[in-house]
């Protein structure tokens, strides 16, 4: 552009603008609004608004402002030569090579880059013998902890252990194990199933023996437990409202629906961590409905109801008997 003779088509204060400075203002505020201007607006740049036709326009400006503010150097005595205008190169191609590290000429920043560089290794290489030193002390750390720990235990496994081993021999010899039925007899060997071995058909028999249960069965007994304790209470509640039900009872029931529905589905979740532990495929169970346990519920209720109602009746018709029962046995004795 300097050698073909380009002339920028904005003038001087459209160029203030677009530096977005005012007439009258100093070489450095021109450079760093420049500076600034091409950071955001350079194609290479990694801003979100870079954009190539605001960077020329950026660039024309610069250039304008800087020959204006040459024409009013060389107006005025006394200051510096238009020489510092025309040796100054552009500021945005700091930012493009050596990291916009130095100031000067390019060999001058290069000089100081090849410096920072090696500073800047020399500061990792400490940083990461640092952090082996402080992990491999750590570790150790951690290890003899583990050392500790391990033998603290191994101590009082061997202390239970002789602690149980006098007690057994002090009961031997105070004659506790005299008269055990079965002394002197070998272990009976179950015969119940060929395939599994002698000692674990023992220990199995020693757990079942002694009120072991596993995992599978309690939760099936407790989820049994818990859908017939859930039954029986919404049955009772929907007994305690009457029939038929007011406005107020007919929320009060919907409450109610709505935390017997809470109830179930805590107790499908039990379900689902029964039907993972179960070791049968056949004992796996299926979810409860909200809905089939409610019309389930009133159904239990309108028997009871019936069963009631019915009871009521032969009752009257009993005492009713008993009340002209005398009369008609007198009728009989007359008449015999």
């Amino acid at each position: 552009r300097m050698l073909s003779g380009y002339k920028p088509k904005n003038d001087v204060k459209d160029s203030y603008k677009i530096l977005e400075l005012e007439e009258g203002c100093s070489l450095d505020d021109v450079r760093n609004s420049y500076c600034n201007l091409a950071k955001k607006y350079h194609p290479d740049s990694s801003s979100g608004m870079a954009d190539s036709k605001a960077f020329i326009r950026v660039e024309e400006a610069y250039r304008v402002v800087l020959s204006d503010l040459a024409a009013k150097q060389k107006s005025e005595p006394g200051e510096e030569e238009e020489d510092q205008f025309k040796s100054k190169s552009l500021q945005h191609r700091h930012y493009l090579s050596f990291e916009g590290v130095g100031i000067g000429t390019p060999s001058q920043r290069e000089k100081q880059y090849m410096q920072f560089r090696v500073d800047r290794a020399t500061e990792q290489v400490l940083e990461y013998r640092q952090q082996r030193l402080e992990s491999r002390y750590a570790g150790s750390d951690l290890s003899r902890a583990k050392d500790v720990r391990q033998s603290k235990k191994v101590k009082i496994t061997q202390a239970v252990e002789r602690l149980v081993e006098d007690l057994i021999q002090e009961s031997m010899a105070k004659g506790d194990f005299d008269n055990l039925s079965g002394k002197g007899k070998p272990l009976q060997k179950f015969s119940d199933s060929p395939h599994i071995d002698p000692m674990t058909h023992n220990l199995n028999r020693i757990l079942i023996d002694n009120g072991y249960q596993p995992e599978w069965i309690l939760l099936q007994k407790e989820i049994r437990e818990t859908i017939e304790r859930l039954r029986k209470s919404i049955v009772a509640s929907r007994r305690k409202l009457g029939e038929p039900m007011t406005l107020p009872e007919q929320k009060q029931w919907g409450r109610i629906c709505e935390q017997f529905a809470e109830d179930i589905r805590k107790l499908n979740k039990r379900v689902d961590n029964f039907n993972l532990v179960v070791p049968i495929l056949s004992r796996q169970m299926v979810h409860f409905s909200t809905d089939k346990e409610i019309l389930r519920a009133r159904k239990s209720y309108e028997a009871v109801v019936e069963k009631v109602s019915g009871s009521g009746t032969k009752e009257d018709e009993g005492e009713e008997g008993k009340r002209f029962g005398w009369k008609s046995s007198l009728l009989k004795w007359f008449r015999l």
